[in-house]
């Protein structure tokens, strides 16, 4: 998911621009900074005019760079930028071995598209759809109608994909019956993530939320079950809720749907769940062992264990992936069946991707997901320790996350946000959320413990966050006005964000009409 963003009028525009360059800081015109016979091929990075000038932001540059200056001005400029593994808001892998790397800087310059020009790689992309469809336990086929299956930019794509299918499926049925196909809608929890917003919104389908309560925050079952009519295309079901890692009860609905014979499908985004629970819980029924489970998506950057973006998503048989959605293309010379919403992209991440599965194996990708969910219920431990209430259930029924908030019967001149906020002045990215609609504006943090995040890591953390509230409590009421005051400030005045004014004040969406945070994945 990328910004909008507007462009910005150049306030340098029709001024001399190699006075410009002569005069950089107000009041010091009277000094040159370019001396006779300047050559910045040879000077150091930081003797070169370059060092003195702004980076060009509104027009490309007339001359040419030394690619030296134009490599550490740039890591200079990147080095503002948080520290990625202290970045826990994230699901986002940030550590892979130094073969995988290798492997995917080899592949930078291959389009993964061109099958005639690459069939190695398209190869490789089928093994992983083999791989993860059996991991999803898909069903032997029947009558030529195998399992079949993607790779995607991520899971967002992967998403669009699969309601599109759903969509199209409900109106060739309502045709072939004569019945109107013109309003259709998807069942799901208000805690998803905002790509199925998008989804609705961009492919018109009717968005039904099963709304979240104070003490409940998966979809509800018999709620879903009671919003279901004959223009339902599908629900969505949620394999680790990104606010508190829960698992959704798939299995329920599916019964529920069974028993009550309604012919309604599942998807499942197993996003964040989808390479944990087969490894931590696999007596856990939530894939295509149910019968009403059509489709499932899940990321391969991240609990995949690759870096970002790459996703999958797998149908259960042709039978849910409408044929005139596929396009039989003769591209660079080899006839492929495509199905995305883009067309080039790199190999990289795809080949990644299967070098984690044949490098790790079923055995390693278990030992990761198991020191992962250790870890996270010591952390848990650690914070109910310090008084915050655990929101997460841990023990291996849900992802390696925790969710916590202070005790509500607990009074606190500060909240959660100026908690994150102090974590943020140590260089940690704790994020604060308001929880989904209807759950009374409930406020929440979120730990995602990823890959390299240790335990020594995790006590770090621990003793930063008992500094934060050490500093924060001995803060009387002014001081605390004012400590806040500078948090809206900050989030303000940061660089960073749409910076598209005519879409500020938007009511369509979740957050637009309850104020919902949407947590990072």
């Amino acid at each position: 998911m990328v910004n909008l963003h507007s462009i910005k009028s150049d306030p340098h525009h029709g001024k001399d621009q190699p006075a410009r360059r002569a005069s950089i800081v107000p009041g010091l015109e009277h000094i040159s900074l370019e001396a006779p016979g300047d050559d910045e091929f040879s000077t150091s990075v930081y003797g070169s005019s370059f060092a003195a000038q702004d980076l060009p932001d509104h027009e490309m540059p007339e001359r040419e760079m030394p690619k030296e200056i134009a490599y550490r001005m740039i890591k200079d400029e990147l080095s503002l930028d948080g520290n990625p593994m202290l970045n826990l808001a994230s699901f986002v892998t940030t550590f892979m071995e130094d073969e995988a790397e290798k492997l995917m800087t080899e592949a930078f310059a291959k389009n993964f598209i061109d099958y005639e020009e690459y069939p190695a790689t398209a190869e490789i992309q089928n093994k992983c759809v083999n791989m993860i469809a059996r991991l999803f336990n898909a069903p032997e086929p029947k009558d030529g109608g195998n399992a079949l299956g993607t790779s995607t930019v991520g899971s967002s794509e992967a998403i669009m994909l699969s309601v599109l299918a759903m969509k199209k499926k409900w109106q060739n049925e309502r045709k072939a019956q004569g019945k109107d196909a013109s309003k259709p809608n998807i069942i799901m929890n208000s805690a998803v993530q905002v790509c199925w917003e998008k989804a609705a919104r961009y492919f018109d389908v009717e968005e039904r939320y099963v709304y979240c309560t104070e003490t409940r925050y998966v979809i509800d079952p018999e709620e879903a079950i009671k919003l279901i009519d004959e223009n339902t295309i599908g629900i969505c079901a949620i394999l680790g809720l990104t606010y508190t890692g829960e698992y959704e009860d798939i299995k329920k609905i599916n019964d529920l749907l069974v028993a009550n014979k309604i012919d309604c499908p599942i998807h499942v985004d197993a996003a964040s769940g989808g390479f944990v629970a087969p490894f931590v819980n696999p007596n856990l029924v939530w894939d295509f062992r149910l019968e009403k489970v059509v489709s499932i998506n899940v990321s391969g950057h991240k609990y995949g264990l690759v870096y970002p973006g790459v996703g999958w998503t797998v149908w259960r048989s042709p039978e849910y992936l409408p044929k005139e959605l596929v396009f039989n293309i003769n591209y660079l010379g080899a006839d492929q069946a495509s199905f995305t919403l883009n067309f080039s992209k790199g190999a990289s991440h795809v080949i990644g991707q299967y070098y984690q599965m044949i490098r790790l194996g079923k055995h390693g990708y278990r030992s990761i997901m198991f020191n992962l969910t250790r870890t996270s219920d010591y952390l848990a431990a650690q914070l109910k320790a310090l008084g915050f209430e655990i929101m997460s259930p841990g023990g291996g029924r849900s992802l390696p996350v925790v969710a916590f908030r202070l005790d509500p019967d607990d009074e606190h001149n500060f909240d959660e946000f100026a908690i994150a906020h102090q974590l943020r002045e140590r260089g940690w990215v704790v994020p604060a959320y308001t929880m989904a609609p209807h759950s009374n504006n409930l406020k929440l943090m979120r730990v995602v413990v990823r890959e390299d995040f240790s335990k020594q890591r995790c006590d770090s953390l621990v003793n930063d966050i008992k500094l934060a509230l050490q500093v924060l409590g001995e803060m009387d009421r002014k001081s605390m006005e004012q400590f806040k005051l500078r948090m809206q400030q900050r989030g303000r005045h940061g660089k960073a964000g749409t910076n598209v004014h005519p879409y500020k004040d938007e009511k369509h969406s979740l957050q637009g009409k309850h104020g919902k945070s949407h947590p990072v994945c």
